[in-house]
């Protein structure tokens, strides 16, 4: 398994990030963590965590499953995180010195998943704040449309905008005092939205505000299983509110002080 770069990213992939918010990388993780992580996930769904959800409402037959906060149960997620590449590609393209953890995550949609992924951002789900914040999307099979790949407003993250966040299992559980996200569907032709194909291997990396969705997995006959890593850089900081997504524990960390604490380690430093 491959805990270094495959190759560095380069300075076009950091400025398209810096400029759309979002970024494909092609081919950084090998076979030996596909396969890894694919077993973890067999086994987490089989077992899952109890911060987990199944969002599925259609009756297709298919299953929307979601579990969060699988590194402090599990060993082989808990590497991942710390030895696979992912931090560091993260601290890379927000130009940081250091990456934390905030958590990982398991988003499969299964073939018959009727169930869309609301058009969200997702700084406004989590107790931090900062402008670096970034999630890195990894695909575990072949991506495109049919199967449920995310579409992503290019550019929406610098829209000054903050939305409050919508809960995938359909209610108001996080429901606060911010606009809704606009109705994205309602007004498809005033944004560019970009969607992309993606290999085994391939992952996304976009910001923490901007704005995306996804279709379901109704018309595709294969799986859609992402492992998803949340990673904060510099100036990220505590700022706990109500109504936000649930964490495995609350930190022992002041109101506005850095992330650094049990609950989100740092995993990555340029320097070292």
């Amino acid at each position: 398994m491959n805990n270094t770069f495959v190759r560095d990213v380069t300075e076009s992939e950091i400025e398209q990030y810096e400029t759309d918010g979002i970024v494909l990388l092609k081919g950084l993780f090998d076979a030996d963590w596909l396969s890894r992580l694919a077993d973890l996930v067999d086994a987490d769904m089989a077992a899952p965590g109890p911060l987990h959800l199944e969002l599925e409402k259609g009756d297709a037959g298919g299953r929307f499953f979601f579990d969060t906060f699988m590194w402090t149960r599990m060993d082989g997620f808990k590497s991942f995180v710390f030895d696979s590449p992912a931090a560091a590609l993260a601290g890379a393209v927000m130009r940081s010195s250091k990456t934390n953890i905030i958590f990982d995550q398991l988003l499969i949609k299964e073939p018959g998943t009727e169930e869309p992924t609301p058009w969200h951002h997702d700084l406004t789900y989590w107790p931090v704040d900062g402008a670096r914040i970034c999630t890195l999307w990894l695909a575990l099979d072949k991506v495109d449309a049919q199967s449920g790949a995310v579409e992503y407003i290019k550019g929406s993250h610098k829209w000054g905008a903050e939305y409050t966040p919508p809960a995938f299992a359909g209610d108001d559980r996080y429901k606060t005092d911010l606009p809704p996200v606009p109705d994205i569907e309602a007004e498809r032709d005033k944004h560019d939205i970009i969607q992309f194909d993606m290999e085994p291997g391939d992952c996304t990396i976009h910001h923490a505000l901007l704005v995306h969705g996804a279709p379901g997995n109704a018309r595709g006959d294969r799986r859609r299983r992402a492992v998803v890593t949340r990673w904060a850089g510099d100036d990220a900081i505590y700022k706990p509110h109500a109504k936000i997504q649930p964490m495995a524990w609350t930190p022992d960390i002041p109101e506005g002080g850095p992330l650094d604490s049990d609950l989100w380690p740092v995993v990555w430093r340029r320097d070292a």
